[in-house]
């Protein structure tokens, strides 16, 4: 007997295989892609026009060069002529200038508008979130350990936690509109809506919706954000009976937002109001202890990071140019922005096209838009957890990228002799890790192949060796961001990606 599943991609590469575009992609605020309708201006939600349309209109004028409907604007075109458009648009300056790798010098001028305190989880939006959850579960070696679904009384949404550590993976699908429309007001998760979640399932498929941080005081991020010219998504809005936590929400970039998350008990949170812990069916532990990182890819970095930076006060942690970590035929930009303990880093790519797609490209026309590529998820033994994981891809695991040439192991021991032992080398060639480092510290990682139906979203799993210091009360701890974001690295990062684009293009050139 056999059982064929199926599944689509964008409309853009169903129709046209092969064919370079750039895509934009318009947020529901209609502001994402840096244009702004009048329609989409007319349609944004009451909640914006009574609390915060003023701010949010005011500051994007002021900060953006923002020409709302019925307004003049003194923008020029380059060409010296007034744009002639029905249409509006929003640009945000790209006041960001790369100086690439080697001339970039760190420096935390802990510059953060609100008290960001860590990464709290990350939610994916897919179509069936309890078989989704179990693969990942799985293929990571992360425990289902919470749930909030019809069984808890959650007739919205279907929402399954993994964690391993402090890492905190959300898996949610929704159910019909017909049930939700119901029982309205029993979601675990205030923004979570049947409409919004359809349009981006359709548009992406499983791909990451939220990025959360646990903040001192949600609220007040929130009112922050938006006075520094953030996106509005979602108001601050308090889960539990008695208000312990809230959670608010602004546009990061694309269809993914930012979500604030503050408990009244940190201590005593175990993940949300609403969900019901599971005691786990099998012991599951491959290693992974915390989210190092969470990469997106935009169309164009500038105006991408200008706007991050300019409502979160996140600083420039490192930066690469397409000379640094491009190839011969295509290239990316990136910077990474980090909070003030450096915990959170938000790297942002950009595509450069050669004579090639950039994979960052690829990325865009296949997820219909900005969304997020990667998570790092940080391991304190990246031999165990890689071992584990590859004992299990041919069972519903994760494959890999392609590994370095030999000649990069070759040239290994006079850059890690200090650091690894030689069996441990022996070990990063047999798993295809890539070892860096900076003055400060080390790092070794590798990373997994697309994950999903679309060339779009993969993990990567990352050590960082060293940096280890103590806290005010003495306890030890390692620095965020230690030993880096290693240059050559990156450079083999972007080529393995490149390869398999190539595998996958081949293989649609023979059909």
């Amino acid at each position: 007997m056999s059982i064929l599943f199926s599944t689509s991609h964008t409309s853009l590469i169903s129709s046209k295989v092969g064919t370079p575009s750039r895509l934009s992609s318009a947020s529901k605020w209609g502001v994402s892609s840096g244009r702004i309708t009048e329609s989409s201006w007319r349609r944004r939600p009451h909640w914006i026009s009574r609390k915060y349309g003023a701010a949010w209109r005011r500051n994007l004028v002021a900060a953006c060069s923002i020409k709302c409907p019925g307004e003049a604007s003194s923008r020029v075109a380059e060409t010296g002529k007034e744009r002639e458009s029905d249409t509006t648009h929003v640009e945000i300056p790209n006041v960001f200038k790369l100086m690439g790798y080697g001339k970039f010098v760190r420096h935390n001028p802990l510059s953060d508008h609100f008290s960001v305190r860590r990464f709290h989880h990350v939610e994916f939006w897919c179509s069936d979130a309890t078989n989704v959850s179990r693969r990942f579960s799985f293929g990571l070696g992360m425990p289902i350990v919470a749930k909030s679904d019809i069984s808890t009384g959650n007739l919205t949404h279907a929402s399954y936690l993994l964690r391993s550590g402090t890492l905190n993976l959300l898996f949610s699908a929704s159910y019909t509109s017909s049930i939700s429309a119901s029982t309205p007001g029993n979601s675990s998760i205030p923004s979570f809506s049947f409409p919004t979640f359809r349009r981006f399932a359709a548009t992406h498929g499983l791909a990451v919706r939220a990025i959360a941080v646990e903040v001192e005081d949600a609220e007040a991020a929130f009112e922050t954000s938006v006075a520094h010219g953030a996106r509005p998504s979602h108001p601050p809005t308090p889960l539990g009976d008695d208000g312990e936590a809230v959670v608010a929400e602004v546009s990061l970039y694309g269809d993914v937002v930012l979500r604030y998350i503050s408990f009244k008990r940190p201590e005593h949170s175990f993940f949300l109001p609403g969900f019901e812990s599971i005691d786990p069916e099998v012991p599951l532990d491959y290693g992974f202890r915390r989210l190092d990182h969470a990469v997106g890819n935009v169309p164009e970095l500038g105006p991408a990071v200008a706007y991050v930076k300019r409502f979160t006060g996140f600083h420039n942690f490192a930066e690469f140019t397409t000379e640094d970590v491009g190839s011969d035929e295509s290239g990316l930009n990136s910077a990474v922005l980090a909070n003030n303990n450096e915990t959170v880093l938000l790297p942002i790519n950009e595509p450069v096209n050669g004579t090639r797609l950039s994979n960052i490209q690829t990325f865009l026309d296949h997820n219909a838009g900005p969304g997020v590529q990667h998570l790092a998820m940080g391991t304190n033994d990246i031999f165990r957890t890689l071992r584990e994981m590859r004992e299990r891809r041919g069972f519903g695991g994760f494959e890999f990228m392609p590994p370095p040439p030999v000649t990069y192991y070759r040239n290994l021991a006079p850059r890690a002799g200090d650091v690894l032992t030689e069996e441990q080398m022996r070990e990063c060639e047999e798993f295809g890790i890539l070892f860096d480092r900076d003055e400060q510290g080390a790092l070794l990682q590798t990373f997994t192949a697309p994950v999903g139906d679309r060339p779009t979203f993969f993990f990567e799993i990352i050590q960082r060796v060293g940096c280890m210091t103590k806290d005010e009360h003495g306890k030890t701890f390692q620095k965020g961001g230690c030993g880096g974001f290693g240059k050559g690295n990156f450079s083999e990062l972007y080529k393995s990606i490149e390869e398999y684009a190539k595998m996958l293009e081949a293989k649609i050139a023979f059909n």
